[in-house]
Formats: structure tokens, C-alpha cells, sequence
């Protein structure tokens, strides 16, 4: 399974994604699940993918050779507006299901992909979209700044919470990494290492990318402090005032 994460700040993007594949319990892989296209000064645009492993490198493959849009083959690099780029990523997913829907149907195979897309072309606006394995797409907003695809639940309630489009960059790099530790808590089919991007708005060129593995100083701090101060906070919480007296012992 996957769990990816976009945050849509002010400030810029925080995009992090696990690279954990199953294929069942003994069949476990690393694979990354986030892609990059960039011309700095130009653009940078981060891919993050969840579904059938098959069928997302082949929509990435895709991709890189160029889908018809709009009667001409674009790529990634030649599309003009981030809309566009979400609607190429759209039609490759259909693409890919043309190709192998009826093969994947009929071996009882689901086609399952889920893809975000975020970034920025020059002359246009910093956007993030979720596009679905129908290829249609919605778009992050100021009033709801955050997507996911993959294994979404584990990691919602502390964005749910916390995150406002005011949230600044760093802030927002600890909300995303917090999800990310509470996601692999949960569900053995998230794992590490993880890949973390971000984009700071305007500059149209990547920020910071950067693997953390499972020895990471700052992960595991992060880790062990939100841990330690969870207990620390559930241990301070009034007791319910209508329980009866030896239920509070």
C-alpha cells in the first residue's frame, strides 16, 4: 500500500511520500513514488503515486514519451499551465487504462492508481491536484490545504487540527513527517524510507529533496518527542467529572 502527502501552503509545497510496495506479506519492495520534472527558473513539478506499481510507472513512462492534449503530444516540459499538466497526467492515466483495463479485467485485477501532482510553471500560479484512476482531478484550496491518496486515515486527524494555508513552510515539513510516523504505526503496508520534497512558491525550482531513512537523527527525535508528549498530554487530561469516585483510582 502507500501513503502520500501534500501540504498547499502560502509559503510553498511539502510533498512526502513512503516507498514501501506489497505484494503480499512475503513480497515487500522499495520503489520510490514521487517523480520530478524540473527546469529551474522554469518550472518544478513533483508526481507522488499510489495503486498498482505496474500501472503507475507505466502512466510515469508514459509521461516522459509524450500523450496527446489538446491534438498535440506534450510532455510534462511542454504543457504552459499547471491546469494542463494535471489534464496530460489525466490523460495518460486513460492512456494506460485503454492498454491494459480489459487484460488487468480480465485476470480480476482492479485498475488502481491515484496520482498528485504539485508544483509551478512560470507566469502561472503554484497548484496541487489529486487526479483519479478516471483521470479527472480536484485541487487543493486555501481552505483545504492538504491531500492524500493511499492509506489517508491513520494521518488526517492531526492535519484535520492543525494545518491552516498559513502554516509555514518548516511547520508544515513536522506536520507532514508527524502523519507520515503516525501512518506507519498504524499499517504495516507503509514503510520506510521516505521521500520528502519542497517548494518554496515563486521560485519555480525544487527547494529541498531529501531521503530519510530509518536512522535519520531528526526523524527519530521527531518521533520519540510527538510520542513522549502525547503521553504526557493524555496523562494531564481532566477526569469526567460524573464517574463514580473508585473509577478514577
Amino acid at each position: 500500500m502507500t501513503y502520500c502527502v501534500g501540504l498547499f501552503l502560502q509559503q510553498g509545497l511539502v510533498m512526502l511520500a513512503d516507498t514501501r510496495t506489497n505484494a503480499g506479506v512475503d513480497n515487500i519492495a522499495t520503489f520510490s513514488k514521487m517523480f520530478t520534472v524540473t527546469e529551474p527558473g522554469e518550472r518544478a513539478l513533483c508526481l507522488l503515486s499510489s495503486g498498482n506499481l505496474a500501472i503507475t510507472q507505466a502512466v510515469w513512462n508514459r509521461l516522459g514519451e509524450g500523450v496527446f492534449l489538446d491534438g498535440q503530444r506534450q510532455t510534462l516540459l511542454s504543457v504552459r499551465s499547471m491546469f494542463q499538466a494535471a489534464q496530460l497526467v489525466g490523460a495518460a492515466i486513460r492512456a494506460i487504462y485503454a492498454a491494459d483495463g480489459p487484460s488487468l479485467a480480465a485476470q480480476k485485477v482492479g485498475f488502481t492508481v491515484s496520482m498528485m501532482l504539485g508544483g509551478q510553471i512560470a507566469g502561472g500560479p503554484m497548484r496541487l491536484y489529486l487526479v483519479y484512476a478516471a483521470g479527472n482531478f480536484i485541487e487543493a484550496t486555501p481552505d483545504t490545504p492538504f491531500l492524500q491518496i493511499g492509506e489517508a486515515k491513520y494521518g488526517k486527524p492531526m492535519l484535520d487540527r492543525v494545518l491552516t494555508h498559513e502554516t509555514g513552510l518548516v511547520d508544515g515539513i513536522k506536520l507532514c513527517l508527524i502523519s507520515m510516523d503516525d501512518t506507519l504505526r498504524s499499517n504495516l503496508s507503509v514503510g520506510m524510507p521516505l521521500d520528502l520534497l519542497v517548494y518554496r512558491e515563486g521560485t519555480a525550482r525544487i527547494g529541498l529533496q531529501r531521503r530519510i531513512t530509518e536512522n535519520d537523527p531528526y526523524f527519530l527525535s521527531l518521533r520519540d518527542s510527538w510520542s513522549g508528549q502525547l503521553r504526557d498530554i493524555y496523562g494531564a487530561l481532566p477526569v469526567p467529572d460524573w464517574l463514580p469516585l473508585d473509577s478514577t483510582e
